[in-house]
């Protein structure tokens, strides 16, 4: 029989496995395509990423971060907590880059067209694109070690 615990798990893995596919389209693909758009309709196309982007990304890094939660407070096992810990920071750390950085890069860009600032946000997200990549490496750790799928 399948536990809670791993129902809400597989939620976590799930939606995890969403974003690292979703970070890694938006960086080899979609953030650099930015460099390519007429600038007389990059404004327009800014507004429609941001907008359409969000119906994908903040459903799933919610679910991402509501399971996180559950998890690391209900984890009984010492080396599976510590590793879901690391696991979960970067999580948090990739909630308040996008908060405090992404957005800002993206409000700046719906201002003014800058290649610099595309060619920033192309450079900086590396680092969500690593942060999730390696959640995803550590959530299935979990799984073959801890049998948790």
């Amino acid at each position: 029989m399948i536990s809670f615990n791993n129902i809400v798990f597989m939620f976590h893995f799930i939606s995890t496995s969403i974003m690292v596919g979703v970070i890694w389209i938006i960086q080899l693909v979609h953030y650099p395509t930015f460099l390519y758009i007429d600038k007389q309709k990059y404004f327009n196309f800014q507004k429609f990423h941001m907008s359409k982007v969000s119906y994908i990304v903040m459903p799933t890094m919610t679910v991402e971060l509501i399971s996180g939660i559950y998890m690391l407070l209900d984890s009984e096992n010492l080396i599976e907590k510590n590793l879901f810990l690391l696991a979960f920071s970067f999580l948090i750390l990739n909630w308040v880059i996008t908060g405090l950085v992404f957005v800002k890069i993206h409000n700046s860009l719906l201002i003014e067209y800058k290649m610099q600032t595309i060619l920033l946000l192309v450079k900086l997200n590396w680092i969500r694109t690593i942060l999730w990549s390696l959640r995803l490496i550590f959530l299935t750790v979990i799984i073959f070690l801890f049998n948790m799928g």
